[in-house]
């Protein structure tokens, strides 16, 4: 259902919105205030009743990890809240909004984070394209400690809090919690083996929390709204995926861009309501959260009749009709992801689009771990040769077969990001790529932008 809401968004706009004057007017830095006088354990509670699920592309409970974190601290290993701001995805673009329009949201929330998990400094890391955001969330934290926000005691209280910005070179690997830990302390960006988990050793060796910067921004509201009445703005409360959160869409729509609204709206709402509808033709299939997620068709259909199942309330709707979730688009095939759909209208040459996509993973691969190396870079081959009209029906079948054999087999979840929307193209598209074979590329339209 649609219901836009400006708990993240109330600033966007406004004349100066991004400095502390105008977020103080609105009750900025009460929360953090309060935080600080609080009972540990009531925050972390009342962070989990607010059910905020990731907003980086996991979903996992933010509460809930938080409570990860080992406690009480010890003075020999302190304890490091870092924020996630890669956002390195294609057709993702929500997170720089936040950092440009509304970054003294990002700083309360790690002063909030920082005392749930009993850090006392928090990493914002950023890549380093986005100079604007790096800018932004700089002149908070000097705001900030210049009010004594940040610093030894913020507001008065013995309870030190740093918060700095780190800029990454521009790896989407980093994106990966532990690829960006290591990036943090001046090594190669890779991932780690896991376990040990970040709560037991993240950044320095030290526990840490990861979290997404839209995650840590939507802190602040869902403690001055209580956490279960933040929950509660959500069409899937039940399913314990709360609040409102930032929706993105890109590509063949006439009003692409940014949206906030409670969690539950469709992809039919945010591509026909808030997206303006299809531009250059009918809807051809929507990646429904940045690249990695396996694309929906518009003539699918929910087959759900398990009472149990996540999708049971939609059984027989179409897959548009469905409330954009973690676990309903889970139990779709697909992932929510980052909340940023990218549509494809019905020009689109489907087989230049997976192409397309294929070249990024293969640029972006870290190449440490060998069935995504190598995955990645024979999966482009293959679509080059099938782009210049030189694959064979052979070709077609291994392509199945190599994103198969990347499932599972990586340290991260980089070459299942990569395997995934591979084969999302392949089964739903199954006869339009057989017939590009066939006819040398000449079926397809050739077109990828408008």
């Amino acid at each position: 259902m649609l219901r836009q809401t400006t708990y993240l968004t109330k600033r966007y706009g406004v004349p100066e919105g991004w400095t502390l004057p105008v977020y103080e007017r609105d009750g900025g830095y009460q929360q953090a205030k309060r935080a600080l006088s609080m009972p540990r354990e009531a925050l972390v509670e009342e962070m989990k009743a607010a059910n905020i699920r990731g907003r980086g592309g996991a979903g996992f409970p933010m509460g809930v990890k938080w409570s990860f974190m080992p406690w009480p601290p010890k003075p020999e290993k302190p304890h490091y809240l870092v924020i996630n701001a890669d956002e390195g995805e294609p057709g993702t673009f929500k997170d720089r909004t936040i950092m440009e329009l509304d970054p003294h949201a990002v700083v309360e929330g790690c002063i909030i984070g920082c005392f749930g998990i009993g850090a006392h400094a928090a990493y914002i890391y950023v890549r380093d394209e986005l100079h604007l955001s790096k800018a932004r969330l700089w002149g908070a934290i000097e705001e900030a400690r210049a009010k004594g926000y940040l610093g030894a005691k913020p507001f008065g209280i013995d309870y030190p809090v740093e918060v700095y910005v780190h800029t990454g070179a521009g790896a989407y690997i980093c994106g990966e919690e532990t690829s960006l830990l290591n990036s943090l302390e001046g090594k190669r960006g890779e991932p780690r083996l896991k376990p040990p988990f970040p709560a037991q050793a993240g950044a320095f060796g030290m526990p840490t929390t990861v979290n997404n910067l839209e995650t840590i921004a939507a802190v602040p509201v869902a403690l001055a709204m209580g956490g279960d009445a933040f929950s509660k703005l959500s069409d899937l409360h039940d399913q314990k995926d709360g609040g409102c959160r930032l929706y993105g869409v890109s590509g063949h729509v006439n009003n692409p861009g940014v949206f906030e609204a409670c969690v539950g709206l469709t992809l039919r709402e945010l591509i026909y309501d808030l997206g303006g509808g299809v531009k250059g033709g009918e809807l051809l299939g929507v990646i429904p959260g940045g690249s990695s997620c396996p694309i929906l068709r518009p003539d699918e259909t929910v087959n759900a009749p398990d009472p149990k199942s996540p999708l049971h309330r939609w059984h027989g709707k179409n897959v548009l009709d469905v409330p954009m979730g973690v676990e309903t688009y889970r139990a779709l095939g697909t992932m929510l992801g980052t909340c940023c759909a990218i549509v494809l209208n019905k020009n689109t040459d489907i087989v230049l689009a997976m192409h397309n996509l294929m070249r990024f993973y293969r640029h972006e691969s870290c190449g440490q771990c060998t069935p995504c190396r190598e995955g990645s870079a024979w999966l482009f081959r293959i679509l080059d040769r099938m782009v210049h009209g030189e694959a064979t029906m052979e070709e077609l079948d291994r392509l199945h077969e190599i994103a198969d054999n990347i499932m599972g087999n990586t340290i991260c979840a980089f070459g299942e990001g990569t395997a995934m929307p591979a084969l999302g193209f392949l089964r739903k598209y199954r006869k339009e790529f057989e017939e590009h074979v066939r006819t040398k590329g000449k079926s397809g339209t050739g077109r990828l932008a408008l």
